[in-house]
């Protein structure tokens, strides 16, 4: 007996109820994109493996246990990206975009990453993000910030979410924290987490966001990386903080917010929430200003944000995703009808109205089903409505109906 077909763990199958949210969210990031400036770019879900092993660091949790990583038949080593940061860094690279800096680019698609699934947590996963190249300001962090809770409120979240910042500083700055913080942490060694303790030869800074809550209590009293902060840092922070205050967004800071992955600087941020149990962060992201020079291109400056679409769709509203356009069902009533009722269809379509044309079952079970998809009128036709060039329409929310002309049906409902 074969054994019964199934997703792969931690995938899923996106079914119409729920590709629905995925649309709306997409459809959301995409619009307000354009509000402030950003133009769609959309890279392969896969690379070779060195644009996020040496981008993201080998010591990150993502590359060490996370990477779906392949020999080809090439015996090239693959990746499917974990991310959408690196490949975009990558394709500005591989085709020369420095030219055209600055440049403002919005992104959607799926990403792959071996985690232990739980709620809101895939192995194939979808993200929307941003990403702004070429403006060093501070002002761009502000902006990216703005654009990102615009989105999350376009979603009715709102209410549902709070920001948390922090500043990682300039190498400078980390190198001095640093040592401060191994210094520190060297004499706490046998009673860190085996995770934190490779974490502290390789990145010590994980340690500061580690969930172990042993490892909490002591990274508590840890050197402040704020207090190793230089003049250009605090300085650069103080202007991102001020310019939320000026536009009224409001944020905690949050000094042990430190971002898994090795290419931020200065700015980082999550949006987060207590809504969706340990999975808190919904949106994420930071500046970097050394990534793409490290991938070999020129010195070019970089913040973003990515959010997951499978947490938003489990925060946002059903409300959000009733139909704005008036559905019409077709309903022939009689036989001998259905090619009148075909031909209707087609010309409400080309006039760019939703149509539902419905074919099987007797009268009851064609309203019945025009009222289960939503339908807001009904167009009954039957054979007196076929001897007088008519059609009967049925208002399905009122209940009220009249008849109307055939050749008017366009007319009326431009008119609703």
């Amino acid at each position: 007996m074969s054994q019964k077909l199934q997703p792969v763990r931690g995938t899923q199958d996106l079914l119409p109820e729920l590709t629905r949210r995925f649309r709306f969210i997409e459809e959301t990031a995409w619009r307000i994109s354009q509000l402030y400036g950003y133009e769609e770019i959309a890279t392969p879900i896969f690379e070779f493996s060195d644009v996020f092993h040496r981008t993201l660091g080998e010591s990150s949790d993502m590359v060490s246990k996370e990477t779906y990583t392949f020999l080809d038949r090439g015996g090239d080593s693959i990746t499917l990206r974990p991310e959408g940061t690196a490949g975009i860094a990558r394709a500005f690279v591989s085709n020369g975009l420095a030219q055209n800096l600055p440049l403002k680019l919005y992104y959607s698609g799926p990403m792959f990453r071996y985690e232990r699934p739980q709620k809101g947590r895939y192995r194939q996963f979808h993200q929307v993000g941003v990403e702004c190249l070429g403006l060093e300001a501070p002002v761009a962090d502000v902006e990216c910030l703005a654009y990102a809770h615009q989105f999350l409120s376009a979603l009715g979240l709102q209410d549902k979410i709070k920001l948390e910042i922090n500043t990682l500083g300039d190498p400078e700055s980390r190198a001095k924290h640093r040592e401060l913080l191994v210094d520190y942490l060297q004499d706490f060694t046998s009673q860190l987490s085996p995770e934190s303790q490779l974490r502290l030869q390789k990145n010590p800074l994980r340690i500061l966001d580690s969930k172990n809550e042993g490892d909490k209590k002591i990274v508590a009293a840890a050197p402040s990386l704020r207090s190793c902060l230089n003049q250009f840092s605090m300085d650069f922070f103080g202007k991102v903080l001020e310019g939320l205050q000026q536009i009224g967004l409001t944020y905690n800071l949050n000094d042990h917010l430190v971002r898994g992955i090795d290419y931020y600087t200065h700015t980082v941020f999550e949006y987060t929430t207590e809504h969706l149990g340990s999975q808190s962060a919904v949106l994420a992201g930071g500046r970097y200003d050394g990534l793409i020079e490290q991938m070999g291109g020129p010195k070019t400056s970089g913040v973003g944000w990515a959010s997951g679409v499978e947490r938003l769709a489990l925060l946002m509203s059903e409300d959000l995703l009733v139909k704005k356009s008036k559905l019409i069902a077709i309903v022939p009533a009689e036989d001998g009808t259905e090619s009148r009722c075909l031909q209707l269809s087609q010309n409400l379509r080309a006039h760019d109205f939703q149509t539902e044309l419905l074919q099987s079952g007797n009268m009851g079970k064609k309203m019945k089903r025009a009222d289960k998809i939503g339908a807001h009128y009904a167009v009954i036709i039957g054979s007196a409505e076929m001897q007088n060039n008519s059609a009967t329409i049925k208002n399905l929310k009122t209940g009220a109906q009249e008849l109307v002309p055939m050749l008017n049906l366009i007319e009326y409902f431009q008119k609703k």
